[in-house]
Order: C-alpha cells, then sequence, then structure tokens
C-alpha cells in the first residue's frame, strides 16, 4: 500500500510538473483558464461580442486571476523588438470585449511570442484609440476606394491580393 501511494505522489508531481510547463509555453499567467480558443484544450468557445461598436472575436485565452480576467494572445513567430501595433489592438479589442461581457475591465493583457511575452496595459488612452480606430474603419467600410496602407513593406510582399493590387510595393 506504500508503494502504490508513493508511486500515485510521483505520478501527481509528474503531471503537476507536465501542467506548469505547458502553461509557461503558452505564456499563461497564473490563475483559472476561463476561455480557450485552441482546440487543443477542449471544445471552442463562442466569440465574445459587443453590439454597440459591431466588434466580435475569439481571444486565445482568458484567464481569471485574483478576480481579474486577463486575455492572452498566442503569436507563432518570434518577438519583435515591441509588439506590432495590429497585435496591440488585437489585444485592446480583447479587453473590451471583455470588459463588455464579464463586466470586469482588465488591467493589461498578454501577447505570447515564441521567445517572448509582453504585457500590454489597457489604458484609457488605448481604449480610446482603439475605438477610434474602429470608427475610422466602419467610416471606410462603406467608401469604394480606401487607399491601402503600406506601413510594413513585408506583410505587402506577403499579402494574398498582391497579383490584383495596384498599390503594391515593388
Amino acid at each position: 500500500m506504500l508503494y502504490l501511494a508513493l508511486a500515485l505522489l510521483i505520478f501527481a508531481l509528474f503531471f503537476f510538473r507536465q501542467s506548469n510547463r505547458q502553461r509557461k509555453e503558452a505564456g499563461l499567467p497564473g490563475g483559472r483558464i476561463i476561455y480557450t480558443d485552441t482546440r487543443g484544450w477542449g471544445k471552442v468557445e463562442k466569440p465574445l461580442f459587443y453590439t454597440a461598436m459591431g466588434l466580435t472575436g475569439k481571444p486565445d485565452y482568458l484567464v481569471e486571476q485574483n478576480g481579474k480576467i486577463i486575455p492572452v494572445e498566442v503569436k507563432s513567430g518570434r518577438a519583435p523588438e515591441a509588439p506590432y501595433d495590429s497585435h496591440i489592438y488585437q489585444l485592446a479589442a480583447y479587453c473590451l470585449l471583455v470588459e463588455k461581457t464579464y463586466h470586469t475591465r482588465p488591467p493589461y493583457g498578454i501577447i505570447h511570442y515564441e521567445n517572448r511575452d509582453f504585457a500590454v496595459d489597457y489604458t484609457r488612452e488605448l481604449e480610446q484609440s482603439l475605438i477610434d480606430l474602429l470608427v475610422e474603419m466602419k467610416r471606410d467600410e462603406h467608401k469604394k476606394d480606401v487607399p491601402r496602407s503600406h506601413e510594413q513593406p513585408g506583410r505587402c510582399a506577403k499579402c494574398g491580393y498582391r497579383n490584383a493590387c495596384d498599390e503594391r510595393l515593388a
């Protein structure tokens, strides 16, 4: 009986360490995972939706930590020096969706890259900048001619519309 208890304890410790390693690899902070959009963890959750802005999204993870809900966005590539603006706005959109869905404002969100994590504070300034961007996007949605952004030449080079775009970079 003693050997069985010892074996079970060893198995429990092994699985606990394995779980912690997987959590760190995914860039997840400590806390309880309450939402996931990664098929490896089970069924995929319904998207979050904010009707007033027509905004919907599915964060990779939502972690509840000390009564706060922290969105986590996982990126597959290596980390840039600083997160791309598009990644920051995507995370800010998840923060807004969390606030409207769960009625609690996330203090920050996490962008997890292959080799580094960034905690991005969800400030009132970032929220307002996101809302301004969403309003601008809604306004442009009905225009027939919207100029392309070429601030990142690498993205232009890999764009799926490159062959049909008359504004592509050389």
